[in-house]
């Protein structure tokens, strides 16, 4: 199997059976992000207690990239520090925009699997909603919040 089947397969895997797609009832930030061109329409709940993220999860619709980058996402942050999910982040967007090393892109994990999104750019705005969003979400520290994502 060659890396990009893999990568298809990791992607496919995470939109139809993502682990984090779920109300989080006693999240401590609420983000709402919107893709006007793709219709993707997500909320970024995250739990965090003393800086740490100590759970997350997202609802919401969109296409597969949205909803796949989101689900593995969360899984990066989840026991991460706030900071450390921040630069996550900025790891992610570079990666989107085609300037991470080989030691940044490791960190990603499986979020790795949407390095070639970069080369689509009608697409971009997808992969990034929820990254966005999460860290909109820990700067602002929102609660309850809604704003349209203007990077979208």
């Amino acid at each position: 199997m060659d890396t990009k089947e893999l990568y298809r397969e990791i992607l496919n895997e995470h939109n139809l059976n993502p682990t984090h797609k779920k109300e989080l009832p006693d999240a401590t930030s609420v983000l709402n992000g919107v893709n006007p061109s793709c219709g993707d329409n997500i909320t970024i709940n995250i739990k965090a207690q003393d800086g740490k993220i100590v759970d997350a999860s997202f609802t919401g619709s969109g296409c597969a990239i949205s909803q796949a980058s989101c689900d593995m996402m969360i899984d990066l942050i989840v026991g991460k520090s706030e900071e450390e999910a921040k630069k996550l982040c900025d790891v992610f967007m570079k990666m989107i925009t085609g300037s991470v090393t080989e030691e940044e892109l490791e960190s990603l994990d499986e979020a790795a699997a949407l390095q070639d999104i970069a080369k689509m750019p009608a697409r971009v705005k997808c992969a990034e909603l929820g990254w966005r969003t999460m860290k909109q979400a820990l700067s602002a520290n929102a609660s309850s919040a809604s704003a349209q994502n203007p990077h979208c």
